[in-house]
């Protein structure tokens, strides 16, 4: 028998019942579809009536459900969850931005990429992470959301360590070489300056040799890469000093020995030729070039022959 239709009660809803149980061929229904399957009954005997507007209902839950499948089968969910959360309190209307310096904070908004309608709820950020990362100081960056609408953009810059020159192109690059961006701040004038092809990749290293010697380090203004092989240092008073390909830690102590005995450095002088394993050159001014030989003429007379002065 079927379980629906005990022969408890009479009258139509019996009858319907009955009809049901015909139906089944004597199968009892699932416990979960028993209820279900009474109203029913109920509603096709009569027992129960239709509350008004049921059909309207009815027909707006199928068409918002028809439109729901659509939305998911063509990939348009996303955009509904924006449309519909960001419209009920969601919509992103603040962004906090920490840590940044030399970032601007417009270009971190512009890397958002807000509408102004933008949900929290379906906001992506993986992706807004990977596109502010993309800025050039940019070392690390973490997206958080807040909700119900608000942004949290915290930025690790990267850190410049040296003035790179090439030709008359000025850029900041990191201690490992790593270009950061172009000089465009005066802050950073104060950051050592190396010139010259291939002096980027190896410039930190060298300049820790040339730091060893405060007395050196702090009258130098620029590290210059000569053919990718060795330095020539630039001091603040115009001198040039060149430096051997090898060898250049002993050049170096020689250096600082010579001008603390000499004042070799103070002298009147353009150049500091160390690049002779047997000899170091020094090339005078133009002025004081002119008085050394005006000089030696005058005291040597007919023997006086143009040299340059060797140390």
């Amino acid at each position: 028998m079927f379980a629906l239709t005990s022969g408890r009660g009479g009258g139509a809803g019996a009858d319907a019942r009955g009809r049901w149980a015909l139906a089944s061929g004597g199968f009892v229904l699932p416990r979960w579809l028993r209820k279900p399957v009474r109203a029913f009954s109920r509603f096709a005997s009569g027992e129960i009536e239709a509350p008004p507007y049921a059909m309207a209902m009815l027909s707006a839950a199928l068409v918002g459900g028809f439109s729901l499948y659509g939305a998911v089968l063509g990939g348009h969910m996303p955009t509904v969850v924006q449309g519909v959360t960001a419209r009920t309190g969601f919509a992103i209307n603040e962004i906090r931005v920490s840590g940044n310096q030399e970032t601007s904070e417009i270009d971190v908004f512009d890397r958002v990429g807000l509408d102004g309608w933008t949900s929290l709820v379906g906001f992506d950020v993986e992706e807004a992470r990977s596109r502010i990362a993309s800025l050039p100081w940019v070392e690390g960056v973490s997206v958080r959301k807040i909700y119900p609408s608000t942004l949290e953009v915290k930025i690790a810059e990267r850190t410049p360590y040296a003035i790179w020159q090439q030709g008359t192109r000025l850029s900041l690059i990191e201690q490992d070489g790593r270009l950061i961006a172009p000089l465009a701040s005066a802050r950073h004038h104060s950051l050592p300056l190396v010139v010259g092809m291939g002096a980027e990749d190896v410039a930190s290293g060298f300049i820790a040799k040339v730091a060893a010697y405060p007395e050196l380090a702090s009258r130098v203004r620029g590290y210059v890469r000569v053919s990718e092989r060795r330095w020539d240092l630039r001091l603040e008073n115009g001198v040039t000093v060149k430096l051997p390909e090898r060898g250049e830690d002993k050049a170096l102590q020689e250096l600082v020995a010579l001008d603390a005995q000499q004042g070799l450095l103070s002298r009147d002088i353009e150049t500091v030729d160390m690049r002779f394993a047997d000899r170091l050159v020094v090339k005078l001014s133009p002025d004081a070039a002119v008085a050394r030989e005006a000089a030696l003429k005058e005291r040597l007379g007919k023997n006086y022959k143009p040299a340059e002065r060797n140390i």
